[in-house]
Protein backbone atom coordinates (compact mmCIF):
# COMPACT_ATOMS: atom_id res chain seq x y z
CA UNK A 1 0.00 0.00 0.00
CA UNK A 2 1.07 3.58 -0.59
CA UNK A 3 1.73 5.96 2.27
CA UNK A 4 -0.78 8.75 2.77
CA UNK A 5 -0.85 11.84 4.92
CA UNK A 6 -4.64 11.82 5.16
CA UNK A 7 -6.29 10.33 8.25
CA UNK A 8 -9.74 10.08 6.67
CA UNK A 9 -10.80 7.24 4.37
CA UNK A 10 -11.51 8.09 0.77
CA UNK A 11 -14.03 5.24 0.71
CA UNK A 12 -15.83 3.64 3.63
CA UNK A 13 -18.28 0.73 3.53
CA UNK A 14 -20.50 0.02 6.53
CA UNK A 15 -22.40 -3.29 6.58
CA UNK A 16 -23.13 -3.13 2.84
CA UNK A 17 -25.59 -5.72 1.56
CA UNK A 18 -26.79 -6.41 -1.96
CA UNK A 19 -29.68 -8.86 -2.21
CA UNK A 20 -31.62 -9.80 -5.33
CA UNK A 21 -35.13 -11.28 -5.19
CA UNK A 22 -35.94 -14.64 -6.78
CA UNK A 23 -39.38 -14.66 -8.38
CA UNK A 24 -41.50 -17.59 -9.52
CA UNK A 25 -44.88 -18.33 -11.08
CA UNK A 26 -47.05 -16.38 -13.46
CA UNK A 27 -47.45 -13.55 -10.98
CA UNK A 28 -43.68 -13.35 -10.47
CA UNK A 29 -44.04 -13.49 -6.71
CA UNK A 30 -40.90 -13.44 -4.63
CA UNK A 31 -39.85 -16.99 -3.79
CA UNK A 32 -36.49 -16.32 -2.23
CA UNK A 33 -33.48 -14.06 -2.07
CA UNK A 34 -29.94 -14.20 -3.46
CA UNK A 35 -27.53 -12.65 -0.99
CA UNK A 36 -24.84 -11.58 -3.46
CA UNK A 37 -23.15 -9.29 -0.92
CA UNK A 38 -23.97 -9.72 2.75
CA UNK A 39 -22.42 -7.34 5.25
CA UNK A 40 -19.17 -5.84 3.92
CA UNK A 41 -17.16 -3.34 5.95
CA UNK A 42 -13.86 -1.69 5.04
CA UNK A 43 -12.02 1.62 4.90
CA UNK A 44 -9.84 2.56 1.93
CA UNK A 45 -7.41 5.42 2.47
CA UNK A 46 -6.35 7.86 -0.28
CA UNK A 47 -3.67 6.49 -2.64
CA UNK A 48 -3.90 3.02 -1.12
CA UNK A 49 -4.78 -0.25 -2.84
CA UNK A 50 -7.26 -2.77 -1.51
CA UNK A 51 -7.46 -6.26 -2.95
CA UNK A 52 -10.75 -8.14 -3.05
CA UNK A 53 -10.14 -11.84 -3.71
CA UNK A 54 -12.66 -14.61 -4.28
CA UNK A 55 -13.88 -17.36 -6.56
CA UNK A 56 -16.10 -16.70 -9.56
CA UNK A 57 -19.68 -15.99 -8.56
CA UNK A 58 -18.91 -14.94 -4.99
CA UNK A 59 -20.17 -11.37 -5.46
CA UNK A 60 -16.93 -9.46 -6.10
CA UNK A 61 -18.11 -7.69 -9.24
CA UNK A 62 -21.53 -7.10 -7.71
CA UNK A 63 -19.86 -5.32 -4.80
CA UNK A 64 -17.85 -3.17 -7.20
CA UNK A 65 -20.95 -2.13 -9.10
CA UNK A 66 -22.77 -1.49 -5.83
CA UNK A 67 -19.98 0.80 -4.63
CA UNK A 68 -20.43 2.89 -7.77
CA UNK A 69 -24.21 2.74 -7.31
CA UNK A 70 -24.75 1.01 -10.61
CA UNK A 71 -26.75 -1.20 -8.23
CA UNK A 72 -28.36 0.54 -5.29
CA UNK A 73 -27.36 -1.25 -2.06
CA UNK A 74 -30.08 -3.15 -0.24
CA UNK A 75 -28.70 -2.08 3.13
CA UNK A 76 -25.68 -0.33 4.59
CA UNK A 77 -23.73 2.81 3.84
CA UNK A 78 -21.19 3.64 1.14
CA UNK A 79 -19.37 6.87 1.92
CA UNK A 80 -17.07 8.56 -0.58
CA UNK A 81 -15.13 11.40 1.06
CA UNK A 82 -17.66 11.29 3.92
CA UNK A 83 -20.62 11.65 1.53
CA UNK A 84 -23.27 8.92 1.82
CA UNK A 85 -23.93 8.05 -1.81
CA UNK A 86 -27.33 6.52 -1.08
CA UNK A 87 -28.60 9.85 0.21
CA UNK A 88 -27.68 11.78 -2.93
CA UNK A 89 -30.22 12.87 -5.49
CA UNK A 90 -29.62 11.45 -8.99
CA UNK A 91 -28.20 14.78 -10.20
CA UNK A 92 -25.73 14.96 -7.32
CA UNK A 93 -24.69 11.34 -7.79
CA UNK A 94 -24.15 11.97 -11.50
CA UNK A 95 -21.96 14.98 -10.68
CA UNK A 96 -19.84 12.79 -8.40
CA UNK A 97 -19.42 9.90 -10.83
CA UNK A 98 -16.36 11.36 -12.61
CA UNK A 99 -14.42 10.96 -9.33
CA UNK A 100 -15.10 7.20 -9.36
CA UNK A 101 -14.42 5.02 -12.39
CA UNK A 102 -14.18 1.34 -13.32
CA UNK A 103 -11.84 -0.70 -15.51
CA UNK A 104 -13.59 -3.81 -16.79
CA UNK A 105 -12.33 -7.36 -17.12
CA UNK A 106 -12.59 -7.99 -20.85
CA UNK A 107 -11.78 -5.07 -23.16
CA UNK A 108 -13.19 -7.10 -26.04
CA UNK A 109 -16.64 -6.71 -24.48
CA UNK A 110 -16.31 -3.27 -22.88
CA UNK A 111 -15.19 -1.38 -26.02
CA UNK A 112 -17.80 -0.67 -28.69
CA UNK A 113 -16.47 -2.26 -31.92
CA UNK A 114 -18.32 0.31 -34.04
CA UNK A 115 -16.62 3.29 -32.42
CA UNK A 116 -13.13 4.60 -33.07
CA UNK A 117 -10.68 4.64 -30.20
CA UNK A 118 -10.89 8.42 -30.10
CA UNK A 119 -14.67 8.32 -29.74
CA UNK A 120 -14.49 5.62 -27.05
CA UNK A 121 -12.06 7.61 -24.93
CA UNK A 122 -13.95 10.86 -25.51
CA UNK A 123 -17.34 9.40 -24.55
CA UNK A 124 -17.04 10.28 -20.82
CA UNK A 125 -15.66 13.69 -21.76
CA UNK A 126 -18.68 14.39 -23.94
CA UNK A 127 -20.99 13.33 -21.11
CA UNK A 128 -19.36 15.09 -18.17
CA UNK A 129 -17.03 17.84 -19.44
CA UNK A 130 -17.19 20.97 -21.57
CA UNK A 131 -14.22 20.09 -23.77
CA UNK A 132 -14.86 20.64 -27.47
CA UNK A 133 -12.94 20.67 -30.73
CA UNK A 134 -9.17 20.90 -30.42
CA UNK A 135 -9.21 20.76 -26.61
CA UNK A 136 -11.19 17.52 -26.75
CA UNK A 137 -8.82 16.03 -29.35
CA UNK A 138 -5.78 17.07 -27.35
CA UNK A 139 -7.16 15.44 -24.21
CA UNK A 140 -7.80 12.16 -26.04
CA UNK A 141 -4.26 12.15 -27.45
CA UNK A 142 -2.87 12.97 -24.01
CA UNK A 143 -4.71 9.99 -22.52
CA UNK A 144 -3.46 7.62 -25.22
CA UNK A 145 0.08 8.77 -24.54
CA UNK A 146 -0.41 8.32 -20.79
CA UNK A 147 -1.19 4.61 -21.25
CA UNK A 148 1.66 4.01 -23.67
CA UNK A 149 -0.22 4.12 -26.99
CA UNK A 150 0.49 6.25 -30.04
CA UNK A 151 -1.71 9.39 -29.97
CA UNK A 152 -2.19 8.97 -33.72
CA UNK A 153 -4.31 5.86 -33.13
CA UNK A 154 -7.49 7.86 -32.49
CA UNK A 155 -9.13 6.88 -35.80
CA UNK A 156 -8.52 3.16 -35.43
CA UNK A 157 -11.05 0.60 -34.21
CA UNK A 158 -10.74 -1.83 -31.27
CA UNK A 159 -10.28 -4.90 -33.49
CA UNK A 160 -7.05 -3.39 -34.82
CA UNK A 161 -5.41 -3.71 -31.39
CA UNK A 162 -4.09 -6.57 -29.29
CA UNK A 163 -5.76 -7.56 -26.03
CA UNK A 164 -3.21 -5.68 -23.97
CA UNK A 165 -3.60 -2.57 -26.10
CA UNK A 166 -7.38 -2.74 -25.80
CA UNK A 167 -7.09 -2.86 -22.02
CA UNK A 168 -4.87 0.22 -22.18
CA UNK A 169 -7.64 1.95 -24.14
CA UNK A 170 -10.08 1.01 -21.38
CA UNK A 171 -7.69 2.46 -18.81
CA UNK A 172 -7.37 5.67 -20.85
CA UNK A 173 -11.16 6.00 -20.92
CA UNK A 174 -11.32 5.56 -17.14
CA UNK A 175 -8.70 8.29 -16.63
CA UNK A 176 -10.40 10.88 -18.82
CA UNK A 177 -12.28 12.70 -16.07
CA UNK A 178 -9.38 12.74 -13.58
CA UNK A 179 -10.86 10.25 -11.09
CA UNK A 180 -9.59 9.80 -7.56
CA UNK A 181 -10.82 6.22 -7.18
CA UNK A 182 -10.83 3.38 -9.72
CA UNK A 183 -12.28 -0.10 -9.36
CA UNK A 184 -10.17 -2.55 -11.37
CA UNK A 185 -12.42 -5.56 -12.02
CA UNK A 186 -10.15 -8.47 -13.01
CA UNK A 187 -8.11 -6.07 -15.19
CA UNK A 188 -5.62 -8.68 -16.41
CA UNK A 189 -7.69 -11.89 -16.34
CA UNK A 190 -8.44 -11.82 -20.08
CA UNK A 191 -4.83 -11.08 -21.10
CA UNK A 192 -1.92 -13.31 -22.04
CA UNK A 193 0.47 -13.97 -19.17
CA UNK A 194 3.24 -12.14 -21.04
CA UNK A 195 1.12 -8.97 -21.12
CA UNK A 196 -0.32 -9.08 -17.60
CA UNK A 197 2.78 -7.70 -15.87
CA UNK A 198 2.92 -4.78 -18.31
CA UNK A 199 -0.63 -3.73 -17.49
CA UNK A 200 -0.06 -4.09 -13.74
CA UNK A 201 3.10 -1.97 -14.02
CA UNK A 202 1.17 0.66 -15.97
CA UNK A 203 -1.49 0.84 -13.25
CA UNK A 204 1.21 1.23 -10.60
CA UNK A 205 2.93 3.99 -12.58
CA UNK A 206 -0.35 5.84 -13.06
CA UNK A 207 -1.10 5.61 -9.36
CA UNK A 208 2.24 7.19 -8.53
CA UNK A 209 1.86 9.97 -11.10
CA UNK A 210 -1.82 10.77 -10.53
CA UNK A 211 -2.35 9.89 -6.87
CA UNK A 212 -4.99 7.25 -7.61
CA UNK A 213 -6.73 4.93 -5.17
CA UNK A 214 -7.52 1.41 -6.40
CA UNK A 215 -9.88 -1.38 -5.43
CA UNK A 216 -8.61 -4.51 -7.19
CA UNK A 217 -11.08 -7.33 -7.78
CA UNK A 218 -9.44 -10.63 -8.72
CA UNK A 219 -9.29 -14.38 -8.20
CA UNK A 220 -5.48 -14.19 -8.57
CA UNK A 221 -4.00 -14.03 -5.08
CA UNK A 222 -0.49 -13.51 -6.44
CA UNK A 223 -1.50 -10.40 -8.35
CA UNK A 224 -3.37 -9.03 -5.34
CA UNK A 225 -0.33 -9.59 -3.11
CA UNK A 226 1.84 -7.71 -5.60
CA UNK A 227 -0.43 -4.73 -6.21
CA UNK A 228 -1.44 -4.31 -2.54
CA UNK A 229 2.06 -4.39 -1.10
Amino acid sequence: MSDTNSSKPLLRLKDVKQHFPITAGLLRRQAGMIKAVDGVDFDLMPQENLGLVGESGCGKTTLGRTILHLYRPTEGQILFKDVNLSQLKPSALRALRPRMQMIFQDPQDSLNPRMTVGSIIAEPLDEHSTLKGKDRSNRVEELLDAVGLNPRYTNRYPHEFSGGQRQRIGIARALGLNPEFIICDEPIAALDVSIQAQVVNLLEDLQEKLGLTYLFISHDLGMIRHISK
